[in-house]
């Protein structure tokens, strides 16, 4: 099992078996689209429904068909962040969810870099403290412009803790201090000149720009994105000195992919690639 995932390789044979109670999960076209669907409680999370979630990018990660994810929510927010009462001890009992218990605690944060496949966050509602947990995992994250993104954490006396590591490589650190630290709400055009976002749309224009961007991802390489999500992630935890050899390791890997031959032979033929993610 990959080090820091919930689930082993063999757990997650059975995903098209299993029942999920707070998201809804579908698999067309290479792509994996995650719906956050517990709109009565404004998409916050609790243990059961962040289990389903590290089962599915668990399942992203080790499935080579999925060579896109897509993180959605029904309802008006897209996440409320943490169900606080729920981790109080007063969580609703779960009769619907067969998603097995992890291996080890979830962190919110790793669960979408650790897929190494391109993450989408199509963000139609507002987004508020461990939301963003979600969100800063993402590689991509399409908002519409009516939306806010707050950290009202210091107001309740909590401080978001771990949203300041998945924002460190996203901001500067006096701006997650200070976002931190005055409990700031931001607009979607503010969170894009922050960084936050990566393009903010009309509400009506979020479909079809998460649907262009999708088929403009998985036209390239699923492998080399892979693996190239792979050593971007990875090398960060190694020092300087050791990061362009082991680049250098990866860029082997890449070429010795069957996706690597074919494109190579698809351009030396003229011809548009036929993919498989291998």
């Amino acid at each position: 099992m990959l080090i820091g995932m919930n689930y082993t390789q063999e757990q997650i044979q059975s995903f098209h078996q299993q029942t999920f109670e707070f998201l809804e999960v579908s698999l067309q076209s290479h792509v994996l689209t995650i719906t956050l669907n517990r709109p009565e409680k404004k998409n916050a999370l609790h243990p059961v429904m962040m289990a389903e979630l590290a089962y599915c990018t668990t399942y992203a990660h080790y499935e080579k068909d999925v060579w896109c994810v897509v993180l959605q929510a029904n309802g008006d927010i897209f996440c409320a962040g943490a169900d606080l009462k729920a981790f109080a001890g007063q969580a609703e009992s779960s009769s619907k969810s067969t998603i097995p218990a992890p291996n080890g605690e979830v962190l919110l944060g790793e669960l979408f870099p650790k897929t190494f496949k391109p993450c989408i966050a199509k963000v139609h509602g507002d987004v508020y403290a461990g939301g963003f947990l979600l969100i800063c995992g993402c590689t991509h994250v399409i908002a519409a412009e009516n939306i806010k993104l707050g950290l009202p954490e210091v107001k309740r006396g909590i401080w978001p803790m771990q949203v300041m590591a998945s924002l460190k490589p996203i901001l500067p650190a006096r701006t997650i201090l200070d976002f931190c630290m005055r409990g700031l709400t931001v607009n979607a055009t503010e969170a894009l000149q922050m960084g936050l976002v990566t393009q903010v749309v009309p509400k009506n224009k979020l479909e079809q720009t998460v649907q262009e961007l999708v088929q403009e991802i998985c036209s390239n390489a699923p492998a080399a994105i892979r693996l190239g999500l792979q050593a971007f992630y990875e090398m960060n935890s190694l020092p300087a000195h050791e990061q362009h050899a082991y680049l250098k390791s990866m860029l082997g890997k890449v070429l010795a992919t069957k996706d690597s031959q074919e494109g190579i032979k698809a351009f030396m033929e003229k011809r548009k690639p036929q993919w498989t993610g291998e």
